[in-house]
């Protein structure tokens, strides 16, 4: 009931969650063990914006069932509190020791689709994941470690590209700014004359 109260407490700050959040709201009538991942047409999951000290960094990892680089989170798996989930999750699909939430707000509320899938032999039908995100803290020179099984890689990125895997749309200007922003880290750079222009000096003293 606790957790409940926070997200009918929660201030929608687009369509996208105001919508999201009437779909909690009919889940938790639907379904009596939405916190256990046992309740396959959907169930609860918490995630962390894990931004570093001076704000300037946000943690991110590549996750191998959306196959893209996203937040962390992870299954409440019958846990109510979805603060502490957040913090769990952050710590162990970072491999940090200590991750602190900024405050105990919600950020931000998402249903996430996750397509059918195999895990740990066993197939996982398609189903939704009903997610609460916070805002937790990190400190961004304390080695990582991807969580095997889970994600390919984790990596500190610019707040730039912290993008949340929502429907939205990019101002196409912002989108090349950050694709410059990564490629300045990961494309290599060579110089080099593709249209030579053949250039006559006349006026040089001769014998020089």
């Amino acid at each position: 009931e606790e957790m409940t109260g926070k997200i009918t407490a929660f201030v929608p700050l687009c369509e996208q969650e105001a919508r999201d959040r009437e779909l909690f709201f009919q889940a938790f009538s639907a379904h009596e063990n939405i916190f256990d991942r046992d309740c396959l047409p959907c169930h609860m999951t918490a995630s962390g914006w894990i931004v570093n000290k001076d704000r300037t960094k946000v943690l991110m990892a590549y996750h191998n069932i959306y196959n893209s680089w996203s937040w962390l989170g992870g299954h409440a798996d019958g846990e109510y509190d979805l603060l502490s989930v957040a913090l769990r999750e952050a710590k162990e699909e970072s491999g940090l020791s200590e991750v602190t939430a900024v405050n105990s707000e919600i950020l931000s509320l998402e249903s996430l689709t996750v397509d059918g899938h195999v895990k740990k032999g066993i197939w996982v039908p398609s189903h939704l994941h009903l997610n609460v995100t916070y805002l937790l803290e990190a400190d961004d020179t304390k080695p990582l470690t991807a969580r095997e099984g889970e994600n390919k890689a984790v990596k500190w990125k610019s707040s730039n590209e912290g993008v949340a895997k929502v429907s939205s749309t990019v101002e196409f200007g912002f989108l090349e700014h950050c694709l410059r922003e990564d490629l300045n880290e990961t494309a290599e750079r060579v110089m080099a004359v593709l249209h030579p222009i053949r250039l006559t000096v006349t006026n040089f003293p001769e014998g020089k």
